[in-house]
């Protein structure tokens, strides 16, 4: 794939999640489809495919009635985008948990566990530190 092509996709999929997020936030009447949040979108080589990603605060059986809302709402979304952004073939939209958030915070506990590990570590010890003889003396 050539840069142009590449810097394309990362152009279009960042004009993909500034719109959808505006979708879902004004357009969807679907009450099952609440405090979301985009927070990235993936483009195919082809730009035909628009992964987005998505976070909630919900948990368990609210947070799958949120995607089954998202998915259902797909075709609204990419029609939608139809009308906001002259492409000359418009992506299909998937919606999907955007796990990084959590990956991130693990593996930052995962640093601090290290790092206090290691504080622990290079503390002092209780033993005296033998006198060293100076060439005064």
């Amino acid at each position: 794939m050539s840069k142009t092509a590449y810097k394309r996709a990362e152009r279009v999929a960042d004009q993909i999640r500034i719109e959808v997020a505006d979708i879902l936030m004004r357009k969807i009447k679907d009450p099952r489809v609440r405090f979301v949040t985009v927070t990235g979108v993936e483009m195919t080589a082809d730009l035909r495919i628009a992964h987005v990603f998505v976070t909630t605060m919900e948990t368990g059986k609210a947070e799958e009635e949120i995607f089954a809302g998202l998915s259902n709402a797909s075709g609204f979304v990419r029609s939608e985008l139809g009308r906001r952004l002259t492409l000359r073939y418009l992506p299909e939209v998937t919606f999907r948990k955007d796990i990084s958030g959590k990956r991130g915070d693990r593996i930052l506990q995962l640093l601090d566990a290290l790092q206090d590990g290691q504080a622990r570590n290079a503390e002092p010890t209780s033993s005296p530190v033998p006198d060293v003889p100076t060439p005064e003396s």
